[in-house]
């Protein structure tokens, strides 16, 4: 069972002002200019809670 969905992830990271960058196959790469964060989309899984937390922490939001 996820923990988030992959959309409400992105919509959190473009509300701090990420822009999505590329995608190479499943991974997509957001950055601020300053922080570079790759969000995993593998269609309905989801993203689990230790990889949303990690995510939050590459791009410095606490």
């Amino acid at each position: 069972m996820s923990y988030k969905k992959v959309r409400d992830v992105i919509k959190e990271l473009t509300c701090h002002g990420f822009k999505f960058v590329r995608q190479t196959g499943s991974h997509m790469v957001y950055t601020d200019g300053v922080h570079v964060v790759i969000v995993p989309d593998h269609g309905n899984k989801g993203i689990e809670k230790g990889t949303y937390f990690s995510i939050l922490r590459q791009a410095g939001i606490k």
